[in-house]
């Protein structure tokens, strides 16, 4: 027996039939087209649901617009900087600094808009316009005063949640313009209040400023206090510890306090004294060196060759006078002997001149050794003092050590005071005079025309929540509804090849409409059975099972169309009853005396129950008479004797089959027939039921070839399916030209 039985699942039955793997460019089109006929199918299925939907919320947002009170909004609009006006040459606030990224200037104008949002500035407004208990400002937000009972505390946070409830603030990305509304029923109290709102955060910026800076003062006040109160307790440290270790405070002024706190300070007289001495000291060695050297010359050579005595006056006139004379008695002698008496009295005068000469020089020499000799002592005393104040500079050295701490100490809080205190002067010159950076673009003018409410705002959203609310229920329409309504769903929701759709008729006897093969119902099952030829790869199936998951769905009428079109084509086509409980062929063709039944039983052979029709290629037998247990009888060894040698007589072997729910009997059909054809019936069958048959099916390895949509309504879902199938086509009458 030459058949397919590798059927595993229903979700594997698409790929058993014979269908392309890759979609052709037209069918993808198609599938588009059909996408949005189903979308189009949807709407015009729900259209009523649609339709009241949308009047019931379009009706209520115009009865609600009607029924609002009408409010008026005012806006002023301010612009933030990041750096304000200078003040004193520099800025004063670190929050005016410019911002080093985008992204730090965007957290500055976002922390600037909170402020403008904050609960302060409301409370600043709310002082400022003095509006605790005013009724009209209560009227104008449309809300009833506070009671009298209530207390202040419950007046102010109720005027404050009213306050900020009318209140907005927006800030356009990339910009620095920020606007600041405010809504109410009365014209002049929004733009009052907006006004105020814009003012008031100005000022709060400047008071926040002062506040800084009066902090700052305050700050570096109770610092300068403590630094004054340092440095007058170093200095008197200083000098009790100076007065105690008998030091003297003789600072220079040539010396720069500032790099050596200690210069010039407790030592200072020591050391200018020692200075002295030490120069003094120095000096005298040298005069006693000259001294010494002028008399060593005077002691070791002659006394007329010495500096100091050539350049005494006395000596060099004495010398003169001595030349002369000599230059006399040379003459004298020229002329007379050495007892003349000329000679003899120059001679006596030249020796007089000499003796006054050597006692002058002798003079001169006991000058330079007294003058030595007092060189030597002046150094000698010098030293000695030297020596001593040494010693007294170097203790007091050890006791400058502790004198220079603290020294410097004091300066130290001496620079700490200065500094503090040039720092409070300049915040004092600052205080109060520091400039916003936040000023007003636009203040709000009184508005003539109301902001809210707005027809059609509010008709616009109430189009889009129509929108929405039909679209959410149509959604979950669908999702729980699982009945199969187009031909679509068959392969979207079943996994099963669509091999037919089968049109809604009114038909007494679907044998007559058959009969005309120009019929709606002929062209219908001509495409399924056209479909049936290759549903296979070896082509049409020799035995074809066609069944349903519930009754009445069609599948009777499709075997009967089905063998009918086959029979007129020339096949040889027996059409078999195989529903031993509710049998309906026999209506159409005639006796159920005789059929399954008594043949299974051996009762009657297979020529005896046979039934010959008004086609001469299409035989048919009834289902004979019911038996007590039809899933028995079906069990049995006949049923596949019986099926090979109709196969063996017919081209083809339809069996009308029961419904596959609830009865084994279908199941037991479908393991022993060639291919199976699931009849749907639009709008009745469920997912779910057809899931299970076709998991029942797939139990025994049944081949289903695929399914066919019966009774289904195009009218009814949309004339885009009519035309797409070809039902308009269809519809055509006998007296038409084709």
């Amino acid at each position: 027996m030459n058949r397919t039985t590798n059927i595993a699942s229903p979700a594997d039955n698409s790929a058993a039939v014979a269908a392309p793997a890759v979609q052709t460019p037209v069918e993808q089109e198609n599938s588009r087209l059909l996408d949005l006929q189903k979308f189009v199918t949807l709407l015009r299925a729900n259209l009523r649901l649609i339709v009241l939907i949308s009047g019931g919320i379009l009706a209520l947002a115009v009865t609600i617009t009607l029924l609002q009170t009408p409010r008026y909004t005012a806006e002023t609009t301010i612009q933030i900087n990041n750096q304000s006006a200078q003040v004193l040459g520099k800025d004063e606030d670190i929050s005016q600094s410019e911002a080093s990224s985008p992204l730090d200037t965007e957290r500055f104008l976002q922390t600037q808009m909170d402020i403008v949002n904050s609960r302060a500035l409301a409370e600043r407004v709310v002082s400022r316009l003095h509006l605790l208990g005013n009724k009209s400002f209560y009227e104008g937000m449309a809300v009833a005063a506070p009671d009298a009972s209530d207390t202040p505390a419950e007046v102010k946070e109720f005027t404050l949640t009213v306050l900020r409830k009318g209140q907005g603030s927006n800030l356009p990305r990339n910009s620095r313009l920020a606007s600041i509304s405010f809504t109410s029923t009365d014209p002049a109290l929004s733009a009052r209040v907006a006004n105020a709102w814009a003012s008031e955060v100005i000022q709060a910026n400047l008071q926040r400023r002062y506040d800084s800076s009066s902090y700052a003062r305050d700050f570096i006040a109770g610092q300068l206090d403590q630094a004054k109160a340092k440095l007058e307790k170093s200095e008197l440290d200083l000098n009790s510890y100076a007065r105690s270790a008998g030091l003297l405070r003789a600072r220079d002024p040539s010396v720069n306090a500032a790099n050596d706190p200690g210069a010039g300070g407790a030592n200072a007289v020591t050391s200018a004294s020692l200075l002295q001495l030490n120069t003094a000291a120095n000096e005298a060695k040298t005069a006693r060196i000259a001294a010494e050297q002028r008399y060593n010359l005077l002691k070791s050579n002659d006394l007329l060759s010495s500096p100091d005595v050539l350049a005494n006056q006395a000596v060099t006139g004495l010398l003169s006078d001595r030349a002369k004379l000599e230059a006399d008695l040379q003459r004298e002698r020229a002329k007379h002997l050495d007892d003349y008496p000329t000679i003899l009295q120059f001679k006596a005068q030249l020796a007089a001149i000499n003796k006054q000469i050597d006692q002058v020089a002798q003079s001169i020499r006991n000058s330079v050794r007294q003058q030595y000799e007092s060189a030597v002592q002046a150094e000698k005393s010098l030293d000695s003092q030297v020596k001593l104040l040494q010693g007294s500079s170097l203790a007091e050295q050890d006791r400058a050590v502790t004198y220079n701490l603290l020294a410097r100490d004091s300066y130290t809080n001496r620079t700490l005071y200065e500094g503090l205190l040039q720092r409070y002067k300049e915040l004092n010159a600052a205080a109060g005079i520091s400039a916003s950076n936040i000023t007003i673009i636009d203040q709000a003018d009184t508005p003539t025309k109301p902001s809210s409410p707005s027809l059609i705002r509010n008709v616009a959203v109430a189009i889009f929540l129509a929108g929405l609310i039909s679209g959410s229920v149509i959604f979950l329409r669908e999702q729980f509804d699982d009945a199969i309504r187009v031909p679509e769903e068959v392969e979207g929701k079943l996994g099963l090849s669509l091999l037919g759709v089968i049109p809604k008729l009114e038909l007494s006897n679907p044998i007559e409409e058959l009969a005309d093969p120009k019929s709606t119902l002929s062209e219908a099952y001509n495409s399924l059975s056209s479909a049936l030829r290759y549903s296979t790869p070896n082509g049409l199936p020799r035995s074809l099972m066609i069944t349903s998951s519930q009754p009445s769905e069609g599948k009777s009428t499709s075997s009967i169309a089905i063998a009918y079109i086959f029979a007129r084509i020339g096949r040889k086509v027996v059409l078999v009853d195989m529903d031993l409980r509710r049998p309906t062929l026999h209506r159409y063709v005639g006796s159920n005396k005789l059929g399954v039944s008594s043949l299974l039983t051996s009762q009657n052979t297979l020529d005896e129950v046979l039934q010959p029709t008004e086609l001469t290629n299409l035989s048919a037998i009834t289902s004979g008479p019911i038996p007590p247990n039809p899933t028995e009888l079906l069990n049995s060894p006949g049923l596949l004797a019986m099926l090979e040698e109709l196969k063996g007589r017919f081209d083809l072997v339809i069996l009308d089959s029961p419904p596959v729910l609830g009865l084994a009997d279908a199941p037991i059909i479908s393991a022993l027939a060639d291919g199976v054809l699931i009849v749907v019936q639009s709008e009745r069958c469920r997912r779910r039921a057809l899931r299970t048959s076709l998991q029942r099916l797939a139990a025994v390895r049944a081949n289903i070839l695929g399914a066919t949509l019966t009774m289904f309504d195009v009218s009814k879902v949309s004339n885009q399916y009519s035309e797409y199938y070809g039902y308009n086509y269809y519809t055509y009458s006998s007296t038409t030209p084709d």
